[in-house]
């Protein structure tokens, strides 16, 4: 059985429909790309798994359980969790105050304070200092580690590497073996399709709210991809 199984969902945004009969799967401790160009919908899909669009039809199981009108806050708890484009810390609060914040709605398991600083040192040097103070990848860092303080089973990443410079991007994508190594699984929506596909077992393309591709991340021809992701 599947992590994650989702079958014929569809998206809305009131009569605006922005996903169609989509089906996606996560296999436990997987790795997978999802891509597609701006307005895919990719986005949309990620908040929808996560419980923060209201207008869905179809089937979402999560570890078996059926979590498609399911709250956020109850999904949370289940373990799947969204690292959010845009990253969304508390201005207000501290980077360790911010890190903190994940473990609200905590799982058993083994991601503490402790470790997340050693998977981000910079962190811990950095644990009083707000966001504002801190480099876009630091904050990026922060918006991760706030999610893996939860002790996710899925970790559903939105646009991570967007804005920042190619050696931060890199430290970033290193820090995933360290977290695939725990047994977590992760998505990954990226604009960078060569990083996704090289860090992913398995690629979904998205075409204006449709799978458009979908198969093994490796050996995909550069004319396979290009149809997909702009349908020419």
């Amino acid at each position: 059985m599947a992590l994650l199984d989702v079958n014929g969902l569809q998206i809305f945004y009131g009569d605006l429909q922005a996903v169609f009969d989509m089906n996606f799967t996560v296999a436990d401790g997987e790795a997978v790309a999802l891509v597609g160009a701006n307005g895919a919908g990719k986005s949309t899909f990620l908040k929808a798994l996560v419980g923060l669009n209201e207008g869905r039809r179809g089937a979402v199981l999560f570890d078996g359980i059926d979590i498609l009108q399911m709250p956020a806050e109850q999904v949370s708890r289940l373990g799947l969790i969204m690292v959010p484009e845009g990253r969304l810390l508390f201005d207000s609060l501290t980077i360790e105050e911010n890190l903190l914040m994940g473990s609200v709605n905590r799982r058993k398991g083994s991601w503490t304070l402790r470790r997340v600083f050693d998977l981000f040192p910079i962190l811990e040097e950095r644990r009083r200092m707000f966001p504002g103070q801190l480099s876009g990848g630091q904050q990026q860092m922060a918006a991760i580690g706030r999610a893996l303080m939860s002790n996710p089973r899925l970790l559903l990443c939105d646009e991570i590497s967007l804005g920042l410079a190619p050696v931060v991007v890199e430290q970033i994508y290193r820090s995933f073996a360290d977290i695939r190594r725990e047994g977590t699984a992760v998505v990954l929506v990226e604009q960078d399709v060569k990083r996704a596909l090289a860090t992913s077992e398995r690629i979904y393309c998205l075409l204006k709210g449709r799978v458009s591709l979908t198969g093994p991340a490796q050996g995909l021809q550069p004319e396979q991809l290009t149809h997909a992701y702009f349908g020419n």
